[in-house]
């Protein structure tokens, strides 16, 4: 039996999404799950993802599905638009 101790990139996904006006921060973590802050609500919503190409899919701790997927470095979830913290698209509101 072999192992391969490796270690592996993190997934290019994985850390903060905000929304243009940073009122929405969601991340996503490298464990498969994510925590989502509204305002000064942190921790508003919490569950697991998973990623299969370019989609995500979302359930909250609740039971709450969602979906998401990225383009062009962006990730559009739901209703949302959201922007790799610290991308200058975010400021602009691109």
């Amino acid at each position: 039996m072999t192992t391969n101790n490796t270690p592996r990139a993190p997934h290019p996904y994985i850390g903060m999404w905000v929304t243009a006006d940073g009122y929405i921060r969601q991340e996503l973590l490298p464990d498969g799950r994510y925590d989502e802050a509204r305002g000064n609500r942190r921790s508003a919503y919490t569950g697991s993802y998973t990623v299969t190409g370019n989609h995500l899919d979302y359930i909250d701790d609740t039971g709450f599905t969602a979906t998401g997927d990225i383009r062009d470095g962006v990730l559009f979830h739901e209703h949302l638009v959201l922007y790799r913290e610290g991308d200058e698209r975010a400021r602009q509101g691109a």
